[in-house]
């Protein structure tokens, strides 16, 4: 009996990640969950492992080339990469905006997606018919006042991804991006407003419906699962209430 082909997925402790670790190993995917907080990840996997599935914790900082070139000499053949390690930090306009907060959501968003990208390509191309994925944001597609720093950031990984493609057509690896809009998970806000609560919550105030973690991890596990010749290059995902990042409906 073949293994199951193998699905990295990386910021798989909670939110986009998380859902999209355990909707990929329902497909039948062996899932590598990949994350800094290795306690998050390894509970993740007994509960994925206790569904009948198979899942393997790996503590890993993306935006550490080293530790990103050991992980990878694991792997002689990958089937998916899921880039999602990411976030936002802060909301300030460009005027005021701290340096450093930039500089790391720059360091995660893009460069850890090139490391992951660039340390996995070969076992993805060994595989014969490789995915990756590049989980950006509609902010990569069209900025808004206090966004300025994610926005850049969100527009590398984008650049990246369309890049990429281009420069690898021809090989058997498809290049998937998938940008969500307004997505309520436990943690994105909570994390761009240093833990302030009430900020995070305006966020959603009045919003009907915003996208879920599942949501969006349904989008990743169905373009994943296409055809082969079949790529899905860029698939914008919004809730109804949100036509773009600064139209939102919100009730009274």
């Amino acid at each position: 009996m073949p293994s199951a082909p193998i699905a990295v997925v990386t910021g798989a402790s909670s939110g986009i990640g998380a859902a999209t670790a355990r909707q990929l190993a329902a497909s039948g995917y062996r899932v590598v969950l990949t994350a800094r907080r290795k306690d998050r990840i390894e509970a993740l996997a007994e509960e994925i492992t206790a569904a009948g599935h198979q899942a393997m914790p790996y503590a890993l900082d993306v935006t550490d080339r080293a530790a990103v070139d050991e992980f990878a000499t694991a792997f002689r053949s990958v089937a998916v990469l899921v880039n999602n390690a990411g976030g936002a930090l802060g909301a300030d306009p460009v005027a005021t905006a701290d340096p450093a907060d930039w500089r790391q959501m720059y360091e995660t968003n893009v460069l850890g997606t090139l490391n992951l990208t660039q340390a996995l390509l070969p076992a993805l191309t060994a595989s014969g018919d490789g995915t990756i994925v590049v989980v950006s944001s509609t902010a990569g597609h069209g900025t808004y006042e206090g966004g300025g720093g994610y926005v850049a950031a969100k527009h590398g990984s984008h650049v990246l991804a369309e890049t990429l493609r281009l420069e690898i057509v021809g090989t058997p690896v498809r290049v998937i991006e998938i940008a969500p809009g307004m997505v309520k998970t436990e943690e994105f806000a909570l994390t761009r407003f240093d833990g302030d609560a009430e900020k995070a919550a305006k966020v959603y105030a009045g919003v009907d419906a915003p996208l879920t973690a599942s949501d969006v991890a349904e989008t990743i596990t169905w373009a994943v699962t296409r055809p082969s010749h079949v790529n899905i290059d860029l698939l914008v995902v919004r809730p109804r209430a949100q036509a773009s990042n600064t139209k939102i409906h919100r009730r009274p």
